[in-house]
């Protein structure tokens, strides 16, 4: 299951589309604007026709990514109050669409992290139980900027570990290369990643993985996504973890930048991925 974070301009409904044009299995998107508090009403018709074009383009898994403004580990009761709203609405949206999961950054916890730990695994479980059924969410590792909770694999666990039984069997993991490089995870030796992540967490926890180099140095805690192969992360660890048998089951999402063409852009991440899994170097290297 490989695609990429695909535009929803034009409304839902005109995502899958753009998944198709890519000969994408798997598309991540933005059920709404993700720098505004306005929430969008989805009608039944624009559900249905969601539902009939990921058929249509024999999308497999479809997950959401939760907007830039929601701070769930935030001491601010308003901002707090406000993004577990926000966040409740999006698992709803997400329901309705019939998405996989919600893809989602934990907070920042801006006074203490045990605290802001508590009050984002708190909320987490508010919102879960706000909206029931399957849909699930997928905590992203954060690449450890600031007061970014998330950053790494023992604070991931610490997380879900804080919610209730009753719903810590509809949260997962989601990882970012770039964010693993930025926080100092060694890529160079991704096999050894893995491990650690499956000692700390377990590896059947780990449902998707944003795959982007970076313009960052290992360990700066700074996220700038690039083109596969093009940044300080290099081809090497993309090409293992396309080949990686353990990880064929986890959706695997670029994000790497569009500039001034989106389709053209991502068509090429795309083309050089499924090179390195059937291990063409050459092609790889040509696009």
């Amino acid at each position: 299951m490989l695609g990429a974070h695909v535009s929803s301009q034009g409304g839902v409904a005109a995502a899958p589309a753009r998944g198709g044009a890519l000969r994408a299995t798997a598309i991540q998107l933005f059920t709404k604007t993700p720098n505004q508090w306005r929430e969008p009403a989805l009608t039944t018709a624009t559900v249905e026709q969601f539902r009939s074009e990921v058929s249509r383009h024999r999308l497999e898994a479809v997950v959401a990514h939760d907007s830039y403004l929601i701070n769930l580990a935030s001491p601010d009761a308003v901002l707090r109050a406000r993004s577990m709203q926000s966040f409740t609405n999006e698992l709803d949206r997400s329901r309705a669409l019939g998405l996989r999961a919600v893809v989602s950054h934990p907070g920042n916890y801006m006074d203490d992290r045990d605290a802001g730990l508590e009050r984002n695994a708190r909320a987490y479980a508010e919102c879960l139980a706000a909206v029931p059924g399957d849909v699930e969410v997928w905590i992203e590792g954060t690449a450890g900027s600031g007061t970014a909770l998330g950053a790494t694999f023992e604070q991931l666990r610490d997380l879900r570990n804080a919610l209730p039984d009753a719903f810590r069997t509809r949260v997962g993991f989601c990882l970012d290369t770039a964010h693993l490089h930025a926080v100092g995870y060694d890529l160079a030796q991704v096999e050894r990643v893995w491990e650690e992540f499956d000692r700390v967490i377990g590896l059947e926890l780990l449902k998707c993985l944003h795959l982007n180099d970076s313009r960052a140095a290992g360990g700066s805690r700074v996220d700038r996504h690039e083109w596969i192969a093009e940044g300080k992360i290099g081809p090497e660890p993309f090409r293992r973890i396309m080949r990686d048998p353990d990880l064929w089951g986890v959706i695997k999402i670029i994000e790497t930048p569009k500039r001034d063409d989106p389709l053209r852009h991502d068509r090429r991440m795309l083309r050089r991925l499924r090179a390195y899994a059937r291990g063409n170097t050459r092609a790889a290297a040509g696009v």
